[in-house]
């Protein structure tokens, strides 16, 4: 665990990242060990600003540092125990350290662990429903999946669960949607890799939906990444028609270029990015999402260490990309089209009013719908969608 708190608060690492090589580099580890590792990682770096409190720091800057943060949690979680008699932990104070971590939680931002420039814009953008966000968004993420219609039925996957002895539960609202509640690595299952489903969150699983693809469309996903929502619009599709994605990074487009094989998709034709892009597919696109990059504030619960490595800077440089998306990649859609603008914020500034500033210049495009989806509703993240149709 301290190799895992040096990478991520030292060498500035990927919290996801450095979970999966540490798995990955310890092939002994049994089941047991590995839940143990990435659970207990997982809710320090949750819970990061209270243990440094408690261990009496504002960061770690050092591998001590690491060493007495970690302490502080293991003292949390086990107030009568002893700390193992390690020269790392000689001389820690026990009573100290469970009295500032009770104070520590009288405190908001510290006892939900959260920069106070994001606590202070939160309470600021969402005002009373902030502390219970707030909350949510420190609450382990579940795994939910999506049935690929194109190779699978919800009963033939739900009959496999049931053969691998995995519970599970569905999702009202979601047709698609399985939650898994067995803690079992189901991507080296036969299934996942026949493509008979992909990981996606339950709330991600929205927003393809307000795109109404048909068939035979000519669809655009012009921030499509490893292509997530590209594979689910193919299914809709059923995998008819032609959808162009779109990303300006190479290698996560390889990635959905071998995800697409693994779903038997054949429709998705991928674009690296450019600054002219659009140019090329003028009013071409019947749909046209746009899942813009965003402060990811939404999904904290699957990415905590995010809150520690964004800046007010970098916010600011992605409110600009996003209304600078918008307003260049609109012009893809052809008269009678649908754009729908999605995020995985919670910030109004990133959501609402960005459509707002959008629709007040262009006035071609008119708002149908919008759900912003709260951290935890119905087990899902943080999410903006936003349908908006050309009417000339």
């Amino acid at each position: 665990m301290i190799s895992g708190l040096d990478q991520i608060f030292l060498q500035d690492a990927h919290a996801g990242q450095v979970v999966e090589q540490l798995l990955l580099s310890n092939k002994k580890w049994g089941a047991r060990d590995r839940n143990f590792i990435a659970e207990n990682l997982y809710t320090v770096i949750r819970y990061y600003r209270l243990y440094c409190y408690g261990a009496g720091l504002t960061e770690i800057s050092t591998i001590s540092e690491a060493w007495q943060v970690l302490g502080a949690y293991f003292i949390d979680i086990d107030q009568e125990g002893e700390l193992p008699a390690w020269p790392e932990w000689e001389g820690t104070d026990r009573d100290a350290v469970k009295a500032s971590l009770a104070e520590g939680r009288t405190i908001r931002a510290v006892a939900e662990s959260i920069p106070d420039w994001i606590d202070e814009l939160g309470a600021d953008e969402v005002g009373e429903q902030w502390p219970e966000m707030l909350h949510a968004l420190n609450q382990p993420a579940p795994l939910c999946i999506r049935v690929n219609t194109l190779k699978a039925t919800m009963q033939s996957v739900a009959e496999f669960l049931k053969s691998e002895e995995i519970e599970y539960s569905t999702v009202a609202e979601l047709p698609d949607a399985i939650i898994i509640q067995s803690r079992k690595n189901i991507r080296n299952s036969y299934a996942y890799k026949s493509g008979w489903f992909e990981v996606q969150d339950s709330s991600s699983q929205l927003v393809v939906p307000m795109l109404d693809v048909k068939p035979g469309m000519k669809v655009i996903d012009a921030c499509a990444g490893a292509g997530g929502k590209a594979l689910h619009i193919a299914a809709r599709m059923c995998d008819r028609g032609e959808l162009i994605a779109m990303d300006i990074y190479a290698d996560k487009l390889k990635e959905l270029e071998s995800r697409a094989r693994r779903n038997s998709v054949t429709c998705i034709r991928t674009v690296l990015s450019n600054s002219s892009i659009e140019h090329n597919f003028k009013e071409e696109a019947d749909r046209l999402l746009l899942d813009v990059p965003c402060s990811a504030l939404g999904v904290l619960r699957r990415n905590p260490d995010t809150k520690w490595k964004l800046t007010p800077h970098a916010l600011q440089e992605v409110l600009t990309l996003q209304q600078s998306l918008l307003r260049r990649y609109s012009m893809m859609v052809k008269p009678g089209g649908i754009m729908v603008y999605a995020t995985c914020s919670i910030l109004p500034s990133e959501n609402e009013k960005q459509i707002e500033d959008f629709l007040a210049d262009h006035p071609a495009f008119q708002k149908v719908s919008e759900r912003r989806i709260m951290p935890g509703e119905s087990g899902g993240d943080g999410f903006y969608i936003c349908q908006m149709i050309k009417n000339i």
